[in-house]
């Protein structure tokens, strides 16, 4: 039971890394974008129904599933951020409001773009699971949800930590969201920084979406608990100090916070914890660590625990 919850824990803990890391990339360019939720709702809804058209099509290859289904997912979250970055870049919206609203239409536009895929009493692009869930697609524990997905959710926030802190670009954009104008006096075009990394980090950030249903959820309604995820994914980005690498460690320790309603009432003795009531008080455990953590780590006042100083503040080069 405690390695099934371990498993558990880590495919679930994907969807998050996925959130995170895109969030992470985001923010390190100076922008606050709290429409992950919905960008992870549109890339669910992106990749799922280039699946079905692909099945409906009488596509049968499981590595054009995985392939086809990713891009899909990656370049409608993409144009999420495309969109994010023309109101908060070049029409300087405010970027709390923005992200609220891409929020509210991704999370509608999902839902009209599932409801469409289902075909009677089946669901097509579910015929695909196996595809994702290799290659541990017939394993009858947990096992059975760490498909390709996952593997690949922990390369991208790896390579995301390298570029960041390693590189030249990472350099050039974290310079771009401490101080976009020192960055523009030194011919860095932040404009284009700030483009680039709002849209493929909501590209990865759509992949968690796709991630939940196709290698964790496995189920017609999985879409619904999307938008839930995708706050988490926000929360843990604080959690993780804004470092990708420690968000692959942060989001399996959500996970494991989040099933917790699940397995710890029947690990632990303690009856109070065997009742349908103490369920959501669980679900509320990834939440409280979070402010733990920015308890703590406000308290060290250490300047690499805290965000960019450019965040959330847009930047109009005319003042600089």
């Amino acid at each position: 039971m405690i390695i099934d919850y371990i498993l558990n824990a880590i495919a679930l803990g994907m969807t998050f890394l996925y959130g995170s890391t895109g969030e992470i990339i985001t923010e390190k360019a100076g922008h606050l974008n709290l429409g992950i939720p919905g960008v992870m709702c549109v890339g669910a809804a992106g990749g799922c129904a280039a699946l079905h058209y692909m099945i409906l099509g009488g596509v049968t290859n499981g590595i054009i599933f995985v392939i086809v289904g990713i891009l899909a997912s990656f370049l409608s979250a993409a144009l999420m951020g495309l969109i994010f970055s023309f109101l908060a870049v070049t029409l300087k919206a405010n970027q709390n409001v923005t992200g609220l609203a891409m929020t509210t239409f991704g999370v509608g536009l999902m839902k009209y773009i599932m409801f469409g895929l289902k075909k009677g009493n089946s669901i097509p692009y579910l015929k695909a699971l196996p595809a994702y869930r290799f290659p541990f697609a017939d394993a009858t524990n947990g096992l059975k949800y760490c498909g390709v997905m996952v593997f690949l959710a922990i390369i991208v926030a790896i390579i995301a930590s390298v570029v960041l802190f390693k590189t030249k670009v990472g350099l050039h954009l974290r310079a771009v969201g401490e101080n976009p104008a020192t960055a523009d006096a030194a011919g860095i075009n932040v404009t284009l920084y700030k483009y680039m990394a709002t849209s493929i980090g909501c590209g990865i950030a759509g992949l968690g979406g796709l991630c939940y249903i196709m290698d964790y959820s496995g189920s017609r309604e999985g879409y619904l608990s999307i938008e839930a995820l995708g706050w988490l994914a926000v929360a843990l980005v604080i959690f993780a100090l804004w470092r990708p690498h420690l968000s692959i460690l942060g989001s399996i320790i959500f996970g494991a916070l989040f099933i917790a309603g699940s397995f710890i009432p029947t690990l632990l003795p303690f009856k109070f914890l065997q009742t349908m009531s103490a369920a959501p008080l669980l679900k509320m455990l990834p939440y409280v660590v979070t402010i733990i953590v920015l308890t703590v780590t406000s308290i060290r006042d250490k300047k690499e625990n805290y965000p960019p100083e450019g965040l959330g503040v847009n930047y109009y080069r005319e003042e600089r």
